[in-house]
């Protein structure tokens, strides 16, 4: 049976300039009745900061999964970090966010820039009570999610964006929140990506400070279905296209002999697309029912390629081409949340050498690595071997 909703996550930071580590941390833990986020920002910046941030981050998220209460875990996190030699503190600011399985959502605030939090595009106001905790002062809320809302939790490098270079005072939190409001983005990856892409123009491509924003988004769940590669058993073709095409979601052909055994087994022609030709790309092809079908190896290895440079920058990813891979990405990254592969495990032999192990097939790691890399960015995929 399928969820009512999915609660995407994404977050990306962007370090201090000239430093290696980020004094910001993120910690979230997802299980079948809640979803636990934290955002740790640590006194400074570098090595510190970095230490300060982590240590805050895992004990409270570890305290937080096993049922501890909020003034417990504020109180081990006081007793816990180490004081700073200079200003005699040793802390690190936070904001937590529990969701549970009926959207039941709670923000705990220490510190940090106060929560985004919209509905319909507009920020919602949300009341907050002060409560006194470890000789610390923290606010809480508590309010109930609707599908489509957004929640961002950002360090104060997000707010102080611009700082002495584009703006005098900062991005400040009320221009920040105009900035939301303007949005319009299905994905909680493209709406963080698109924030911190700004500040990094705000700051000149040279933070002042470390920067980290986690947006969380209920939606409602949008099912990939991807099949690459034909069945080990020739005999299973027939009922490996039976189950792909009676699964939800729209569908994805990858590979020259996988596009044949749809097109036999449903008995509908393969027409190859000449509209849009990329000299770089493999072409394309359309078979009704299936939602796009692209050559298998080449193609899934440059989508591999495209996944890995995105996570490594803060960068947006726009898709404006109508080639293959730019397709098959907007799919992965825009119009999904769910994602199923269907990994045949019948060996090219002009990818592969036939005596090799089937695990060491080319295809089936560029498969693993895509899973691994989508991972990251808050989908939730899934891969099946069709024998």
């Amino acid at each position: 049976m399928l969820s009512d909703y999915y609660i995407e996550v994404a977050h990306h930071s962007l370090n201090k300039y000239g430093e290696e580590l980020c004094g910001d941390k993120v910690e979230i833990i997802k299980s079948k009745d809640r979803m636990i986020v934290v955002l740790a920002d640590g006194l400074g910046s570098g090595v510190k900061a970095n230490i300060l941030a982590t240590l805050t981050s895992k004990i409270m998220i570890t305290m937080l999964e096993q049922g501890a209460d909020i003034k417990d875990t504020i109180d081990t996190i006081t007793h816990t970090l180490p004081i700073c030699n200079v200003r005699k503190i040793g802390y690190s600011t936070f904001t937590i966010l529990e969701i549970d399985h009926q959207l039941n959502a709670r923000i705990i605030e220490f510190d940090n820039p106060p929560v985004f939090i919209l509905r319909n595009h507009k920020i919602l106001e949300i009341d907050k009570i002060e409560i006194l905790s470890a000789d610390k002062y923290v606010w809480v809320s508590e309010f109930k999610l609707e599908v489509n809302d957004e929640i961002t939790l950002c360090s104060d490098g997000v707010i102080h964006a611009g700082v002495g270079r584009l703006l005098n005072h900062g991005w400040e939190w009320r221009h920040v929140a105009e900035f939301l409001e303007l949005q319009s983005t299905p994905s909680a990856e493209k709406l963080n990506r698109r924030l911190i892409e700004t500040c990094k123009k705000l700051y000149d491509d040279k933070p002042g400070d470390d920067t980290t924003a986690v947006t969380i988004k209920v939606r409602n769940p949008q099912w990939l279905q991807i099949l690459t590669g034909p069945p080990e058993l020739k005999a299973k073709d027939s009922e490996v296209v039976s189950q792909f095409m009676s699964q939800f979601g729209k569908k994805i052909v990858c590979g020259g002999t996988a596009a044949n055994i749809v097109s036999r087994e449903l008995d509908r022609e393969i027409v190859t697309e000449i509209e849009y030709i990329d000299p770089l790309v493999p072409p394309t092809a359309r078979i009704k029912g299936i939602d796009l079908v692209t050559e298998g190896v080449l193609t899934l290895k440059m989508v591999l390629g495209k996944l890995k440079q995105i996570n490594l920058n803060a960068d947006e990813p726009i898709f404006t081409k109508e080639d293959g891979v730019s397709r098959l990405l907007k799919l992965l990254l825009e119009e999904s949340t769910h994602i199923h592969f269907w990994v045949g495990r019948a060996i090219n032999p002009a990818h592969q050498n036939p005596d090799f192990p089937k695990e060491l097939s080319i295809k089936n790691n560029i498969v693993k690595d895509i899973v691994n890399e989508l991972s990251v960015m808050g989908k939730l995929v899934t891969l099946e071997y069709t024998d």
